[in-house]
């Protein structure tokens, strides 16, 4: 059918058809092996021009192995004709004990492809695809078939799955079926869900930064105020006279502060009574007895103002106060494993802003109450409920609480947050993510407990966001660098690619692209995605629903892989307006 070699550049050699031959299939697509007297090249037909064919080169053969990329090119007098049918599967993958089942492939009559589990699960991966392309159905495929595969069996497998949309459970729950050893199980912010656990993260565990996610924090000036009120909540947490004796130590030391500054005494007068307002103790409330000689005041008492302009019991009180101060307390640090709560929390962020001053200056004062506002927006709101936990807990015992309950191991662990608002599940999501990277770098067996961290709707979160103009990184920036190292590795979903964080995308070894019409989409695929060209941002425009392009490292070449429907499938189907509308159930 082939011709010799006419003319070759960098990437690509051209063919002639021989006179008289009739094409009977469509060659575009079709791979060809371009072979001399010392070497086999893989190519595939991209285009064909009156006659004439260009040919993409691929990679080369090694005995049995098929390597992307060519040293040296093919010579000139090479043969070229169509793939065997024993060839395929060095291009398409074959099924061995390192290898899993994706799907068929459309071009060789529905050969299977398989991906390598290691070279796919070991990486990051990018799964891409508009609204109805078939992105859901190929994420539950692709896990279904993880389980499904007879020979690497997941027991210890650890995928944590955040369903932004609730449309995977039903795709999971079942999976026990296939093996009484694999478990799903569902956390969901909706108190109501059947079969669901309620989601539910010790406050503890959170560190200033989560916090100031939390909270939105726009000012660094916040962030000091949070790594007290966090220090303080430790110590209030702390049973008996030593955190009372604390509490008296910080408001003592805040009132001589007023006592001793320039202000006049009734603006002194106002702020000694603010900040007992906010913070009482038996020893600092307005009603409180104070012993003078042979005489009692009570507080209120003490801050009357004279025609000198001087408090009446100014010494007696200053001597009261001064009594409480105690230097040892200064550099005091709480122990780290106690529980809290955000009521505890609120007190502690009071106590913060009279012992450090905050109160007096404008700026910060104002940033101030913002936590001030947001924490108790957060407490009286909805969410405040995600954040109540009975009982201390470390964050391993957390995690292995998520993941084993009652001697069961659960491989799959749905992380379900479609009642809540976009920018409280961005940042649970963060918060899950933090304290799983965090914990995977404390084993000492590195990456031998791997997670797999599953965003689905990626680009709400996952995003070129403004993390690093407080906290100086992105949490999931940081584990697309870092976290392959460790066993935690991200499986990002989305629809718009073009919103996510460049930093995440550079760092996936592996996609599967589903048709995707937007071109600045495209666009962006084309400039991030490594090793991808023209050719295939073009394959993916023409894809069918449920058919994917997929290409990194798991795969030979880039291929396309038409997708069985998952069994079951998820809820991510339209809805039958015809039958609703005619009153269907």
């Amino acid at each position: 059918m082939f011709e010799k070699i006419t003319y070759m550049d960098e990437a690509y050699i051209y063919v002639a058809l021989k006179p008289g031959v009739e094409i009977k299939t469509n060659l575009l697509s079709v791979h060809v092996i371009i072979e001399d007297s010392e070497k086999k090249v893989l190519g595939e037909i991209t285009q064909i021009d009156n006659g004439k064919i260009k040919i993409k080169l691929l990679g080369e053969f090694e005995g049995e192995k098929l390597r992307i990329g060519l040293i040296r090119k093919p010579l000139m007098d090479a043969t070229i004709r169509e793939i065997n049918k024993e060839e395929i599967p060095l291009v398409l993958g074959k099924k061995d004990n390192e290898s899993l089942y994706l799907g068929q492939n459309p071009s060789y009559n529905g050969h299977p492809v398989y991906l390598n589990v290691n070279e796919f699960f070991s990486n990051h991966f990018a799964i891409f695809g508009n609204s109805g392309a078939g992105k859901s159905c190929g994420v539950a495929r692709l896990i279904q078939n993880v389980f499904l595969n007879d020979t690497a069996k997941p027991y210890r497998a650890n995928f944590i799955l955040f369903d932004i949309s609730g449309e995977y459970t039903q795709a999971f729950k079942d999976i026990n079926q296939i093996n009484p050893n694999y478990n799903y199980r569902i956390f969901s912010s909706n108190e109501h869900e059947p079969g669901a656990e309620k989601l539910r993260i010790p406050i503890w565990l959170l560190n200033s930064n989560d916090i100031a996610l939390l909270l939105a924090c726009n000012s660094h000036t916040q962030i000091p105020m949070i790594e007290r009120m966090l220090k303080l909540a430790r110590v209030f947490a702390e049973s008996g006279e030593r955190a009372t004796q604390f509490k008296d130590h910080l408001i003592a030391s805040a009132i001589i502060s007023v006592l001793f500054s320039d202000a006049a005494p009734a603006e002194k007068k106002n702020d000694i009574f603010g900040i007992v307002a906010e913070c009482q103790t038996e020893h600092f409330n307005m009603e409180a007895v104070i012993q003078g000689v042979g005489y009692t005041r009570k507080f209120r008492e003490c801050f009357n103002i004279d025609k000198t302009g001087t408090f009446t019991e100014g010494i007696l009180f200053t001597e009261y106060a001064s009594s409480f101060i105690r230097p040892e307390f200064e550099d005091y640090e709480p122990q780290a494993n106690v529980r809290y709560t955000l009521q505890d929390l609120e007190r502690a962020l009071k106590f913060t802003l009279i012992s450090e001053g905050w109160y007096k200056n404008v700026q910060t004062y104002a940033d101030a109450v913002t936590i001030k506002v947001r924490l108790h927006s957060l407490i009286t709101g909805p969410y405040g409920k995600l954040f109540e936990y009975p009982q201390y807990i470390t964050v391993e015992q957390y995690l292995a609480s998520l993941l084993i309950s009652q001697g069961k191991k659960y491989q799959i662990i749905n992380i379900n947050m479609d009642d809540i608002d976009d920018s409280v599940a961005a940042v649970i999501t963060k918060i899950f993510s933090r304290i799983i990277f965090d914990y995977s770098k404390t084993i000492t067996n590195r990456g031998s407990i791997p997670f797999h961290i599953l965003i689905d709707e990626a680009h709400r979160y996952v995003k070129k966001d403004q993390d690093t103009f407080l906290i100086g990184y992105n949490i999931f920036e940081r584990i697309a660098k870092e976290g392959r190292k460790y066993g935690v590795l991200l499986g990002i979903i989305t629809q718009r690619p073009v919103e996510l964080s460049d930093t995440v995308i550079s760092q996936c070894s592996n996609f599967l692209i589903f048709k995707i019409n937007n071109p600045l989409d495209s666009e962006y695929i084309r400039q991030m995605v490594p090793n991808i060209n023209e050719e295939v941002i073009e394959k993916q425009k023409t894809l069918q629903s449920g058919t994917c392009l997929g290409f990194g490292n798991a795969f030979k070449i880039p291929v396309i892989v038409k997708l069985e429907m998952p069994n079951p499938s998820p809820l991510s189907s339209n809805s039958n307006v015809i039958k609703f509308w005619g009153g269907g159930q």
